[in-house]
Formats: structure tokens, C-alpha cells, sequence
């Protein structure tokens, strides 16, 4: 037979260590909202910088690897320009999440003045 205590405690903990989590979460809702901001800023970083650099490779030819050779040069060069925009939203960005997380937190506060 199976000694089912020790899995039973494992569970329990773990459910624990879950709601503890949950009720943490909802008593910060302040870093929660902050956090949630700055992923969007930054994701809007990385659609912009995406489409910023479609455009700048849009024209580079259709030779070599990622060439519209009926390859689907063009996809790949879509997935590797996103890929680009991740790493640099990573390594720090170029600045534009940073305004548009200040922008979203300025407008916040002002809904939440005009609230009180």
C-alpha cells in the first residue's frame, strides 16, 4: 500500500503556498497594476520596433537565405524582425516604453482623482 500522508501533506502545502500567493496578489493591487502597465508599455515597444523594422527590411532584396525565392523568405523575415524587437525591449529598449509607462500610470492617477 501506498502511504498517502506524505502526499497528502505535499498537496496541502502547495495549495497553500498557492493562496497565500492569490490573497498576496489581491492585497497589492498597486504593484500588480504597476507591473501589468509596464508589460504593456513594453510590449507595445516591441510591436512598434517589429513594425519599425519590417518596413526597414521590407526593401532588402531577394537574395540569399531570407529572399522571396518561394522559400517564405518573407515570413522568415518577419519572425527574425520580431525576434529583434524582443532582444532590444530586453537589453533596454530604445527609450519609447519607458514614455508610454509613465503616460498610462499619468492618466491612472488622473481617472483615479477624477473618480474621488
Amino acid at each position: 500500500m501506498v502511504a498517502l500522508a506524505p502526499f497528502a501533506a505535499t498537496a496541502a502545502l502547495a495549495a497553500g503556498k498557492a493562496l497565500a500567493g492569490t490573497v498576496g496578489a489581491a492585497l497589492s493591487p498597486a504593484a500588480s497594476s504597476q507591473t501589468k502597465v509596464r508589460k504593456t508599455a513594453q510590449d507595445f515597444e516591441s510591436m512598434f520596433l517589429e513594425h519599425t523594422l519590417n518596413t526597414l527590411n521590407g526593401g532588402s532584396g531577394t537574395e540569399g537565405p531570407l529572399g522571396e525565392n518561394g522559400t517564405g523568405g518573407g515570413v522568415y523575415r518577419s519572425m527574425l524582425n520580431k525576434e529583434y524587437a524582443g532582444s532590444i525591449v530586453k537589453s533596454g529598449g530604445v527609450g519609447i516604453g519607458d514614455q508610454v509607462m509613465r503616460e498610462m500610470l499619468r492618466m491612472q492617477e488622473a481617472a483615479r482623482g477624477a473618480a474621488a
